[in-house]
C-alpha cells in the first residue's frame, strides 16, 4: 500500500494459563499467523507479534514496554481465547499508546463437521473479546474497534487508517513548529493556547524573528540558487519572463534563495512545520510563495498569517497520508458560486497552495500582490485534481480544541480562470452547500483549512480519538438540526469530562 516507515505496531494476544501448554502453543501459532496477515498487507508500519499474554504482570509489563519503545506507534489487541479482563486493568491503566481492538478469529470459515469442545476452547474470541471490551469501557479506554477476519480487505483498510493516525499522533508528539512573526493582527481564529496545544497534541510552537530567517536567506550561495532554478525549469512550466534572460529572472532567483534559506533554517532547527505572516516580512523582498508550496509538497506543515493550528493539522495529515495517491494542502474557502442547485466553493490563498493536489503540471508565474508591501512574488498556479476529498480545520474554543471536517467533491472549474493568478480548488460540499456552510459556521470552524484528496474521515476520526480532541463531521447524512444537537451534546460532555 505504501512505503514503510521506521515505526512499528505491536500485536498483543490475550489468553490464560488455564488451557495448558498444548492449547497455548496453538494460540501462539495462530496469533502469529494473524499478525503476519496484517504485516503482509503492506501497512505503513510493520506489525510486530509479541508473546502471548497470560497473566496480569506480563500484561502490565508489555504495556509499559510499549510506552517506552519510541518506535512503537500503537498496539493491536486480540483475545484469542478467553483472557479474564481483570488481568488487563493494570496494563490498560498504564498504556499511553493508541490501541486498536481487533475482534477476529484464526480462520474465516468454521470446520463444521469436525468442531468439538477442544476446538471451542481454542477458538472463543467471540466471547473472549466481549470480556475484554467490557473492561475497556469500564476503564474508559479510548480505542478503535474493528470486527472481521484479518484477511478481509475492508478490515485491512480500517486498520490501515488507524495506523496512519498513529503515525500522525507520534509525529505530533515530537513536532517543532517555527512561527516567523506573530499572527495577523485583529484576527481571532488564528489565536490559540499554545500550552494547551502542546499538552493535547505534543507539538512545540515557538516564534522566531523574521530577520533570523533573513540572515540565513542572505547567506545562500549562488550554486544552491542555480541548482534550484534548474529544478524549477525541469519540474514546472516556467513563464518566459522568469527564465534565464527574461526581465524577471532575478525574481525567480530570489524565490529560490528564500526556499534554500527556509529549508536550511527548518532543517537545522529540526522543525516540521512553520508559519509566515504578510504583515511581518522583515528584510524579505518577497512574500514566500513558491518556497512554501514546495516545502508543503515535501511534507512540511504550513499556516498562512501565523496560523500555527492549521500548520500543525496539515503536518499531521501529511504524515497520515504519506505514500497514498492524492495530495494534502493548506487551503482557504475564498468565494462562492451560488447558482441555485449548482452551488460551488472556490478555495485558494494568496500564494500558498500545495502542488501535491494539482491536476496537471503547475505553471511557475509572477504577478503583483496587493498586500504585504514587497516585490511581486513568484508562485505556482494550477487547478486541483477532481475527486472526493475532505477539508478540515482546527479551532481553539477556549476550553478545548475542536476539529471540524467536511466531506467534499472536487470538480474542475466550470469555466477557465485566466485572470486568477493563484493555485485553486473548486468543490461541491456534502451534503449540499447550504447545510455544509451553515454547519461549518455553527461549529465556529476556522476559515483556514487542510484540504486532502489522500485521506478520508476515518483517519481524522481515529486521530481525534487518539488525541482526545473533539471532532465534528459534515457529510452526506448531515442535517443542520442534528448537527446543532451534536454540538450541544458535545458542549455538555467535554465540560463534564474535564472533571473526570
Amino acid at each position: 500500500m505504501t512505503q514503510r516507515t521506521d515505526s512499528v505496531v505491536w500485536f498483543l494476544t490475550g489468553s490464560q494459563s488455564l488451557y495448558g501448554e498444548d492449547t497455548l502453543r496453538q494460540v501462539a501459532e495462530q496469533s502469529g499467523r494473524i499478525a503476519a496477515l496484517l504485516d503482509d498487507a503492506g501497512l505503513p508500519a510493520k506489525v510486530v507479534w509479541r508473546p502471548v499474554l497470560k497473566d496480569a504482570e506480563a500484561i502490565r509489563r508489555a504495556c509499559i514496554e510499549a510506552n517506552t519503545d519510541e518506535t512503537c506507534a500503537g498496539v493491536i489487541t486480540w483475545m484469542h481465547t478467553f483472557s479474564p479482563a481483570k488481568m488487563w486493568i493494570g496494563g490498560l491503566d498504564a498504556l499511553d499508546k493508541p490501541m486498536l481492538h481487533l475482534h477476529t478469529q484464526a480462520d474465516a470459515p468454521l470446520p463444521w463437521a469436525s468442531i468439538d469442545m477442544d476446538f471451542m476452547n481454542l477458538n472463543q474470541a467471540a466471547h473472549g473479546d466481549r470480556e475484554f471490551a467490557h473492561i475497556q469501557t469500564r476503564l474508559n479506554v479510548p480505542r478503535k474497534t474493528v470486527a472481521g477476519h484479518a484477511s478481509d480487505p475492508a478490515v485491512i483498510s480500517r486498520v490501515e487508517d488507524w495506523v496512519r493516525a498513529c503515525l500522525a499522533r507520534a509525529d505530533l508528539r515530537s513536532l517543532k513548529l517555527a512561527r516567523f512573526g506573530d499572527n495577523m493582527r485583529d484576527v481571532a481564529v488564528t489565536e490559540g493556547d499554545k500550552v494547551e496545544a502542546q499538552l493535547k497534541l505534543g507539538a512545540s510552537v515557538n516564534t522566531y524573528g523574521v530577520n533570523d530567517l533573513v540572515a540565513v536567506v542572505d547567506e545562500i550561495d549562488d550554486a544552491s540558487i542555480d541548482a534550484l532554478v534548474a529544478e524549477y525549469e525541469d519540474s514546472y512550466t516556467v513563464a518566459a519572463a522568469l527564465r534565464k534572460g527574461g526581465d524577471r529572472h532575478d525574481s525567480l532567483r530570489y524565490a529560490a534563495r528564500i526556499e534554500a534559506g527556509l529549508r536550511t533554517f527548518l532543517t537545522e532547527g529540526g522543525f516540521g512545520a512553520f508559519t509566515t505572516n504578510f504583515e511581518d516580512l522583515g528584510g524579505l523582498r518577497q512574500l514566500p510563495g513558491l518556497a512554501v508550496q514546495r516545502l508543503m509538497a515535501d511534507g512540511y506543515g504550513f499556516g498562512g498569517e501565523g496560523d500555527w493550528k492549521t500548520a500543525l493539522l496539515l503536518r499531521a495529515l501529511k504524515t497520515a497520508a504519506a505514500g497514498r495517491p492524492g495530495g494534502t494542502s493548506f487551503m482557504e474557502d475564498y468565494t462562492y458560486h451560488l447558482e441555485p442547485g449548482k452551488e460551488l466553493i472556490l478555495g485558494a490563498h494568496m500564494l500558498e497552495v500545495c502542488p501535491s493536489i494539482a491536476a496537471a503540471t503547475p505553471s511557475c508565474e509572477i504577478h503583483p500582490l496587493s498586500i504585504g508591501g514587497r516585490e511581486d512574488p513568484v508562485r505556482l498556479v494550477f487547478d486541483a485534481a477532481p475527486g472526493p476529498a475532505v477539508v478540515a480545520g482546527l479551532a481553539d474554543l477556549g476550553d478545548r480544541l475542536r476539529i471540524i471536517a467536511n466531506e467534499i467533491d472536487v470538480v474542475a472549474p466550470p469555466e477557465p480562470l485566466p485572470k486568477l493568478p493563484v493555485a485553486r480548488a473548486v468543490w461541491s460540499p456534502r451534503p449540499d452547500w447550504r447545510t455544509s456552510v451553515e454547519s461549518w459556521l455553527t461549529a465556529g470552524a476556522p476559515h483556514h483549512t487542510v484540504f486532502s484528496t489522500a485521506i478520508g474521515i476515518e483517519v481524522l476520526t481515529d486521530l481525534a480519538r487518539q488525541l482526545g480532541v473533539e471532532l465534528l463531521t459534515i457529510g452526506a447524512e448531515t442535517t443542520t438540526a442534528r448537527f446543532e444537537q451534536e454540538i450541544r451534546w458535545n458542549q455538555a460532555y467535554y465540560r463534564l469530562a474535564r472533571g473526570f
